[in-house]
């Protein structure tokens, strides 16, 4: 055992170890909880509380802890209500996320904690944010983000890392290692001898130490965040041990008895025990128990009043109040009229970000090439000598890592804008869009979440398979995402200066196809305006044409022809996906009769298939003839321009028009 740094008092030695047992007590009422079918699941970190209890002493309070499911000593140990704490364990109305997430699936910024998610590893990248929050403002605290030994191989956890160690950020990762990835043992999970050797590769400082051991913890933590705060960030491994399974239903047959018998008396607490005995702090193993019983009913009366708690009552307009976005910010006055001029849709783009830019400090502009390069499309060509390096940075290739960093950046206050390279390469960052992002606040993260997704997509320029995608329809299920597509100069440079400012995540598609291909005199100015109302962009009586990016330009170029024809085309303009605009849907197929669904992805669950089903069920009665969609073929998205003409929708949009004209 590692003896502490410096001579503690008697009545430290006991807080310590009031801390460290509190948490072991807790968790053996909930195994006879869960033998009485009282509570669902318990992942038990019964024989690691060293580790929490040892981290969390050795922190200032203002310090941001990301915890995991074995963290129980973490809660405790700064003082969280435990009657609200019992509540989320038992998935009572009065929990932090109102019963509508599990055990330790909440964070609490008051207490500066981050939840985790079942997906492991997925909360070290917004580690990453926090801590850059931090460092921009100078505030002298370091971010802790705890995984095991399993989540060492998931992709967040290399990319969380890397990025700590490129930006120099104030962040301690801790593993623990408690030699079993549920079953798997450590010596199937990786190669190497220890984990803390990887801390070398990504320009970390790494740590091996006895997680069983408190002062060792203590000692470690204490060294990481000094370094942390001199810009090295650290990784330590504590080695430890779970006395009980992954959690309850899994048992521990896997595990050889002969671990048992080694880890027995390296229990943390029974080793923290015998040094106080050794101390002669406490002369007689007795009084533990008398420290045990009074602990017991510190807790107890919160326990057992949670257990009689109320259910949640399900509400649906609440949920999905809760679930849904925010309202869009009060408009701020647009004013006078500014002069104009000419434009092509990128510098619509640009000049919205550097109007925000200028207005609002806390935006950062975050992907890959972005700085001195100025991004792929040159959208943010200039920016560095504008706004500095600090506020547009350059990351490695990890667009979870972009994202997950963004998340925390944001529950600091910034603003930041993530720019994926191509959008074919946000399928990197599905997690954190769809698990993380789309789900926190309606578990419990703030009411603002002001993150900005960029995302060039489209075909139409011969990218072929993997640079040409539209996957804009891959998030419209996930409530909480405002999901926006411009088709014209204008809407580009107003929806996206809207969307800056919007209080939601906001996943922002831009045509790459536009990018230089339209222009348009605007004013040279950005402004508010209504993110979620479709436009109608040629009144018609004929047929309704119901598009969005790209497909608006198709649609305009057939409706001029058929025009001669004394076919008169309505094109509506969704704008948005998510929220969809069902009264201006609505409108257009009560004016018309008859509607052709123009989308640029294929035709198997594209964004079409939604409105075809809300028409359906919503206007059937106005319908002269069957919706049609106009989709591009169910292939992936060819090379060759002439594959891809054939491959994308207007190949055979008039075909589609004219059986619905004829029908």
């Amino acid at each position: 055992m590692i003896v502490p740094a410096k001579k503690i008092s008697p009545s430290e030695a006991l807080k310590i170890y009031r801390h460290l047992l509190l948490p072991r007590l807790i968790e053996e009422k909930m195994l006879s909880l869960l033998r009485q079918n009282k509570i669902s699941k318990w992942f038990s970190g019964i024989g690691q509380e060293a580790i929490a209890v040892g981290t969390s002493l050795s922190l200032e309070f203002n310090d941001y802890i990301l915890p995991m499911h074995r963290n129980l000593g973490i809660f405790t140990t700064r003082e969280v209500p435990l009657y609200q704490l019992f509540c989320q364990l038992f998935g009572r109305a009065d929990s932090f996320t109102g019963g509508r997430d599990r055990s330790f699936h909440f964070g609490l910024p008051e207490y500066r904690i981050f939840g985790m998610i079942s997906h492991l590893a997925a909360t070290m990248p917004v580690a990453d944010g926090i801590a850059l929050a931090q460092k921009l403002r100078g505030t002298k605290q370091v971010v802790i983000s705890f995984c095991g030994d399993g989540a060492t191989s998931e992709g967040d956890f290399h990319e969380a890392l890397n990025l700590a160690g490129v930006w120099k950020l104030p962040v301690i990762f801790i593993i623990e290692n408690n030699g079993y990835g549920l079953s798997t043992p450590v010596s199937e999970q990786y190669a190497c001898e220890n984990l803390a050797d990887r801390a070398s590769g990504y320009g970390l400082k790494g740590m091996l130490i006895d997680g069983n051991d408190y002062f060792a913890v203590e000692k470690a933590v204490t060294e990481a965040r000094a370094l942390a705060l001199q810009e090295q960030p650290v990784l330590i491994e504590a080695k430890t041990f779970r006395m009980r399974g992954h959690e309850e239903a899994s048992g521990t047959f896997y595990v050889p008895d002969e671990e048992f018998e080694i880890w027995k008396p390296k229990d943390p607490i029974h080793w923290f025990e015998q040094w106080i005995l050794a101390e002669g702090i406490l002369s007689d193993e007795s009084e533990f128990d008398n420290i045990a019983k009074d602990l017991k009913k510190t807790f107890e009366p919160d326990l057992n009043r949670a257990l009689n708690a109320s259910e949640p009552v399900f509400d649906e307009k609440t949920e999905r109040e809760r679930a849904g976005l925010r309202p869009q910010p009060n408009p701020k006055a647009n004013g006078e009229k500014h002069s104009s001029s000419e434009k092509r849709f990128v510098d619509a783009i640009q000049l919205a970000h550097r109007q925000a830019f200028e207005e609002e400090q806390n935006f950062l502009l975050m992907g890959q090439d972005v700085a001195e390069y100025g991004g792929v499309f040159k959208i943010s060509e200039g920016f560095v000598e504008m706004f500095g390096k600090e506020r547009i940075r350059n990351t490695p290739i990890i667009e979870s890592g972009a994202i997950g960093a963004a998340i925390g950046l944001s529950m600091e206050g910034f603003r930041p804008v993530v720019e994926m390279q191509f959008a074919d390469f946000i399928s990197c960052g599905f997690n954190q869009i769809v698990n993380n992002l789309s789900k926190g606040r309606y578990r419990w993260m703030p009411e603002e979440l002001n993150i900005t997704i960029r995302a060039p997509h489209g075909a139409g320029i011969g990218a072929g398979p993997f640079h040409s995608q539209s996957p804009e329809s891959w998030f419209m299920q996930f409530p909480g995402l405002r999901i926006l597509v411009p088709s014209t100069v204008e809407d580009a440079q107003n929806m996206l200066y809207t969307a800056l400012f919007d209080p939601n995540p906001v996943l922002f598609f831009e045509h790459k196809k536009l990018y230089r291909s339209i222009r348009a005199v605007t004013e040279n100015r950005c402004k508010w305006i209504d993110l979620e109302s479709a436009s109608v962009v040629r009144e018609g009586k004929s047929v309704s044409v119901i598009t969005y990016g790209l497909g608006v330009h198709w649609a305009l170029e057939i409706a001029g022809e058929y025009a001669d024809k004394d076919v008169e085309i309505e094109i509506l303009d969704l704008r948005s996906l998510a929220p969809i605009d069902w009264n201006s849907i609505l409108q257009t197929v009560q004016k018309t009769g008859k509607v052709l669904l123009l989308e640029e992805p294929s035709e198997v669950l594209g964004p079409m298939s939604e409105i075809a089903a809300g028409i359906f069920e919503h206007a059937f009665e106005y319908l002269d003839a069957p919706v049609i969609r106009c989709s591009s073929i169910h292939t992936p998205i060819p090379f060759n321009k002439k594959l891809e003409e054939g491959y994308l929708a207007n190949y055979r949009l008039r075909e589609k028009l004219d059986f619905l004209i004829g029908y």
